[in-house]
């Protein structure tokens, strides 16, 4: 299987199976000099663990991440990049490949199961292999590096929907983000969404989410206008995350509803000299390039395709069949994504942030 790496400086290799001994990432072009402790990296990996709320799976795993090479300890008990490439591991605790036993041969609706047979010949059907969302660990331990390479930014995410139910935009507070098992930015959706989910639990169902993602602090001018669009990039790390099926930059899709005078971002000089945009439609990137502006996506994740209720299909025999998967499966897997989405974006960040570093050497 090809295509394990994305980046071209900032570039990251993730390994492993959903119940394999182990996954982890390789990080090549990691700066040298970075400095970093593991409680740094582990408190994204706390995040987006599993078994912290009735609202997610209930595997448990500690998702201990481990460096094993490209840094050199320091008496303080931290580490500082060398240069050379980074490998990180997160060793796999409690599989359960024995739920698995009854669809080894059977493809389950809206999982990767069929393709992957049709593609190599061969799946692992052991909570899907490498098209588990259980790799998308090693993507949040290489997140946490690449926040390291941008200095000055701050990169958070929010889930802003499940199902039908979306937050109210005028309730917007970070500070809640941390303080529920939604990742909610508005207090007021919580209790509707705990309502909503347990139904959804309890029917053995599972529902979609949309999830936004901001980076303030990017600095203007990273990216490239043709073939090496910042969103082009950001959209394209954001899709390759488990169960995404749509991305949008900015206003998004909501830009096709309105004019071009409601739609551009004017300009004026602010105090300082500096421009001013006065508005953020285009998401904090234009032409490929950004602007300055706080760069904003968001994508929308399926319902977590693994569900009790029997769904139609068919096994590698070519026989109808209907199939129910076991297991312990999150009812709205977007909750856990936000972490990962995070990820994504402070990787396609860093990544940019040093290819401009060396194109134009003016950012240091």
């Amino acid at each position: 299987m090809s295509h394990n790496t994305f980046g071209y400086l900032f570039r990251v290799t993730t390994w492993g199976e959903s119940h394999g001994p182990a996954l982890g990432a390789v990080i090549d072009g990691c700066p040298p000099g970075l400095r970093f402790t593991l409680d740094d990296l582990q408190s994204f990996m706390d995040k987006r663990k599993p078994g912290q709320s009735r609202f997610v799976t209930q595997r448990r795993e500690d998702d201990i991440v481990k460096v094993l090479s490209g840094v050199m300890p320091q008496d303080d008990g931290s580490m500082i990049t060398t240069g050379t490439p980074v490998s990180l591991m997160i060793e796999n605790t409690d599989q359960r490949s024995k739920d698995y036993g009854d669809i080894a041969k059977r493809y389950r609706p809206g999982h990767a199961d069929f393709t992957y047979d049709v593609k190599y010949g061969i799946r692992d059907y052991r909570g899907g292999g490498r098209s588990s969302a259980r790799e998308t660990a090693a993507r949040v331990a290489a997140g946490a590096l690449a926040r390291l390479v941008i200095p000055g930014v701050t990169i958070r995410g929010a889930l802003v929907q499940i199902g039908k139910h979306k937050i109210n935009r005028a309730n917007w507070n970070w500070a809640q983000v941390e303080q529920n098992p939604f990742f909610a930015p508005d207090a007021e959706i919580v209790p509707v969404w705990e309502d909503y989910l347990d139904g959804i639990r309890k029917a053995g169902s599972s529902v979609g989410a949309v999830i936004e993602v901001v980076a303030e602090g990017v600095p203007a001018g990273i990216g490239a206008p043709v073939y090496g669009k910042l969103d082009q990039d950001i959209a394209s790390l954001l899709m390759s995350i488990n169960a995404v099926k749509g991305v949008e930059i900015g206003n998004g899709f909501g830009s096709a509803e309105i004019t071009g005078e409601e739609n551009a971002d004017e300009m004026r000089i602010g105090p300082d000299g500096r421009p001013v945009f006065l508005s953020n439609n285009a998401g904090g990137i234009l032409g490929g390039i950004s602007t300055g502006e706080p760069i904003v996506a968001r994508f929308a994740i399926k319902p977590t395709s693994s569900i009790l209720t029997e769904r139609r299909s068919i096994d590698a025999d070519g026989q109808e069949v209907d199939v129910r998967t076991k297991g312990r499966h999150d009812p709205c897997v977007g909750i856990r994504a936000v972490p990962v989405g995070e990820a994504m974006l402070a990787c396609a960040i860093a990544d940019h942030y040093l290819r401009d570093r060396g194109q134009t050497g003016r950012l240091k």
